[in-house]
């Protein structure tokens, strides 16, 4: 079952572009029945890999940013330890509250995608460099605390702020969630929150499926698909904001 929800993860994920952590949360909680926070510490491991061989796979068509990427982790880094130890500080049904508002911002995020306008405010020199490095801090917490990848802020940014293109964003974007991934990770095995005995299933199932996505995305309309995945979100994220004070009730 772990590897089916990692392949399904990555499937999705990568068809809109997503790392997959908003997928695998949700199934990790309903149907392995892991707890609100392991969810989170073994879904960031996972997306370590998918980091791994998105970048491989950008990286080899020219789109990786090298020096970006670097930028991005090194602030994101260390607000990712604080992420995790914030998560850690939230009781279950405040984290799965909070990890509701996050789905439904998402959703917003994956809507409003398509009409956003290139603004290329800060091309070049020190401006863009701030731009990473805050972009960085933002997401480096986010992803700590939610278990996610972060490409959901980096890739906005880096589109929005300082020009890139759609795929030397994303390229350069997962190269910079393996850093940010394994201080997260870490973070959590400390706190108890990564079940190694679910994600060696997770990742190749992440892997696998995100390799299958890069073929299909060129067969399925992007706006179909980005419209039927963010009814999906927007009903998990509402599903998790009603939740109860027992977490038993949740799942």
């Amino acid at each position: 079952m772990s590897f089916l929800i990692g392949f399904c993860a990555g499937f999705f994920g990568g068809l809109v572009g997503l790392g997959g952590g908003v997928i695998m949360i949700p199934l990790m909680t309903s149907i392995l029945k892991t707890t609100q926070h392991q969810a989170h510490g073994t879904s960031l491991m996972a997306i370590i890999f998918t980091g791994i061989a998105g970048a491989a796979a950008y990286g080899l068509g020219g789109n990786v940013d090298l020096i970006a990427a670097m930028l991005l982790a090194a602030t994101a880094m260390i607000t990712a330890k604080a992420g995790a130890h914030f998560a850690n500080s939230l009781s279950e049904c405040k984290l799965k509250r909070v990890f509701g508002g996050f789905l439904l911002f998402v959703t917003f995020l994956l809507l409003i995608k398509p009409f956003l306008p290139v603004t290329q405010v800060f091309e070049t020199g020190w401006p863009k460099v701030a731009v990473l490095l805050l972009t960085g801090m933002f997401t480096g917490f986010l992803s700590g605390m939610m278990g996610v990848g972060g490409g959901t802020i980096m890739v906005p940014a880096l589109v929005l702020l300082t020009g890139y293109t759609q795929h030397m964003a994303q390229g350069s974007s997962l190269l910079a969630m393996v850093p940010i991934g394994f201080a997260g990770t870490y973070t959590h095995w400390k706190l108890g929150n990564v079940r190694t005995d679910i994600s060696k299933w997770l990742i190749p199932g992440i892997l696998i499926g995100t390799f299958l996505a890069g073929y299909f995305t060129n067969y399925i309309p992007q706006d179909i698909l980005r419209i039927i995945f963010s009814a999906v979100l927007i009903w998990t994220g509402v599903k998790y904001l009603r939740v109860k004070n027992s977490h038993n009730q949740s799942d």
